[in-house]
């Protein structure tokens, strides 16, 4: 049986084809994301960390490939990287916590309708 993954390779290929079929919008991105991960009043490596943790969050396998390894190149050690995908799973965990408010909030004011 064949296996096929979910998420296809990120290849020198697709990238090509990517900037063939919109060049303006995909060189404004690399040009953004060039001035994003750019020293400046926080540390690339640290941003690197930060997009580490969004990655977990946002649950791109590229993002989460990509990063970590800049992460890595940019001098981080597997210790903090690891600590910050600590720090998006409690802050995921954290938004259904701190959203449970609504939750409570909607119990506290609902009214229970009548049985019939």
């Amino acid at each position: 049986m064949e296996h096929h993954p979910v998420y296809p390779q990120a290849t020198p290929e697709i990238a090509r084809r990517r900037a063939e079929l919109a060049p303006g919008p995909q060189q404004a991105f690399a040009a953004f994301s060039a001035a994003v991960f750019a020293e400046g009043a926080l540390p690339t490596v640290t941003k690197q960390l930060i997009a580490v943790a969004v990655a977990h969050v946002t649950q791109c396998p590229y993002c989460i490939k990509g990063h970590t390894r800049a992460a890595i190149r940019h001098g981080a050690t597997a210790q903090q990287v690891m600590e910050a995908i600590w720090v998006a799973a409690e802050m995921r965990a954290g938004g259904a916590y701190a959203h449970s408010a609504l939750a409570l909030d909607a119990m506290q004011h609902a009214h229970p309708t009548p049985a019939t």
